[in-house]
C-alpha cells in the first residue's frame, strides 16, 4: 500500500498541506465498464468539496 497519497485538488475536504490526502481510505473508479488503461479513464470518488 502507498505510504503517502498525494493530491493537488485543494478544494477537496481531504486535501492537506504539501498536497497530502488525509482521507482514511481512497476509492477510485473507471469511467466505463472496460478496464482502464490510462489515468484519464479513472476518477477519485473520495473527493468531497470543502
Amino acid at each position: 500500500m502507498a505510504k503517502d497519497v498525494l493530491c493537488e485538488v485543494n478544494s477537496c475536504r481531504h486535501w492537506a498541506q504539501e498536497n497530502k490526502c488525509n482521507a482514511s481510505s481512497i476509492y477510485i473508479v473507471s469511467h466505463s465498464s472496460k478496464e482502464a488503461s490510462q489515468s484519464a479513464e479513472t476518477d477519485c470518488k473520495t473527493f468531497e468539496v470543502k
